[in-house]
């Protein structure tokens, strides 16, 4: 039986107990061996980058999972120069495994709408399985808008991989915004990212975004 990896790409602009729980929660549904976080430089669908630098965002995630031996991070988004893609990804990291691992790309439901626009989507859905998480209490995600680009046996394909997680309602956006004024997001993130953000000054407002660069 192939070792299973789970793959979770983000910007993580920080990481917050809604990444951690999703991810915990991924990794036993899939029964995977390893789940591993990729912070990415930018995602190839948005224009800015994110606040924080990759070097801050990796090392958040670091703390964050330190001490678990089934999660790992990875850097390889962020040493790869723009533009960089999922296929790009899945591909180093079959070539680490020598194609003896089944590989899964986690997602959330947010992305379906572009998911065939994505580059090269059709050899990337060849090479690994695209996991749609959505949170508890909301709609199962709707691949009928993917018919016309993708198909019927890859929608159906998608549709079988779904994972439905625990509903944590937090986003990155709101911690971010939550500390440029001064609040305390110690409930949000782990203590260890929370001591983090308050040593090198992360999302403070009066100090300043931290923009781009590795």
């Amino acid at each position: 039986m192939k070792q299973r990896v789970a793959l979770f790409g983000g910007t993580f602009d920080p990481i917050h107990v809604g990444h951690t729980t999703v991810a915990e929660h991924a990794l036993c549904s899939l029964e995977a061996q390893t789940l591993v976080y990729i912070p990415t430089r930018r995602s190839p669908h948005k224009q800015v980058f994110p606040v924080a630098a990759g070097r801050h965002r990796k090392a958040m995630i670091e703390l964050a999972v330190a001490g678990k031996e089934d999660f790992e991070v990875s850097d390889c988004e962020l040493r790869r120069r723009d533009p960089s893609y999922t296929l790009d990804t899945i591909r180093q990291f079959d070539r680490k495994y020598n194609s003896k691992a089944e590989l899964f790309w986690l997602v959330g439901a947010d992305v379906v709408r572009d998911l065939d626009r994505w580059y090269r989507v059709e050899e990337l859905m060849d090479r690994c399985t695209i996991c749609v998480m959505f949170r508890a209490g909301y709609p199962r995600p709707d691949f009928s808008g993917l018919l016309a680009g993708l198909g019927t046996e890859r929608v159906e394909q998608l549709a079988r991989a779904v994972i439905e997680t625990p509903l944590v309602d937090i986003s990155s956006s709101e911690i971010r915004a939550r500390l440029a004024q001064g609040q305390d997001v110690s409930g949000l993130v782990s203590p260890q990212v929370w001591e983090y953000i308050r040593k090198n000054n992360l999302y403070m407002l009066e100090n300043g975004p931290v923009r781009g660069g590795f």
